[in-house]
């Protein structure tokens, strides 16, 4: 728990894409309550990204059958990216199937022709979102500037991380940079007392 946090200053002249946003107490909107969001565009246009920890109840299979694909026994979750609609988008580790680079080793692809094999395939990790979250332009810097979010460089792992445990870990690793920036949070004790 961040108690008495203060803001820390982010370069808004520099891109946040790779970045992780992490909604902080202050912002109420209940569609990012706890939510880490990748962002993958941001620039003076606005920013485009996906929350990365909402689950949804449907399966890949389901929504196969629901966009007439050829259909795809697949029982991996559909992922809920955000509450702006659009299209299917996948983050995955296939750079053959990849349309652009998000981070090293993270692909992001939106066009049937590569993510209907991604979704057929056991080699690469992959990761499907319904939705986006998306700020015009300046709109997520007043967000930042209020405080609505934290940031911290996202990493492949936080995108396959566990759904129920990333807003911790991110948060933890955040705190951790702001107390002790340079230490591996791997090496930070679990009690603040032996600091």
């Amino acid at each position: 728990m961040l108690i008495g946090f203060r803001r820390l200053p982010v370069d808004l002249s520099v891109s946040l894409a790779g970045h992780l946003l992490v909604a902080s107490r202050q912002l109420r909107d209940p569609n990012f309550r706890r939510t880490v969001v990748l962002l993958l565009e941001h620039n003076d246009d606005g920013a485009l990204g996906v929350v990365l920890n909402r689950p949804t109840n449907r399966t890949i299979e389901d929504v196969w059958e629901a966009v007439e694909f050829e259909p795809c026994d697949n029982q991996q979750p559909l992922n809920l990216g955000g509450p702006v609609p659009g299209p299917l988008i996948a983050l995955h580790t296939s750079k053959q199937l990849g349309e652009k680079r998000i981070l090293p080793g993270l692909y992001l692809s939106m066009q049937k022709e590569n993510v209907d094999p991604l979704v057929r395939q056991s080699q690469h990790r992959f990761r499907l979102y319904s939705g986006n979250s998306g700020w015009g332009g300046g709109q997520l810097e007043s967000e930042l500037g209020q405080g609505g979010w934290l940031t911290i460089a996202g990493g492949v792992e936080d995108v396959f991380g566990d759904f129920q445990t990333v807003w911790a870990q991110v948060t933890k690793r955040i705190a951790l940079d702001i107390m002790l920036p340079g230490l591996d949070p791997d090496e930070a004790p679990e009690d603040p007392t032996l600091n």
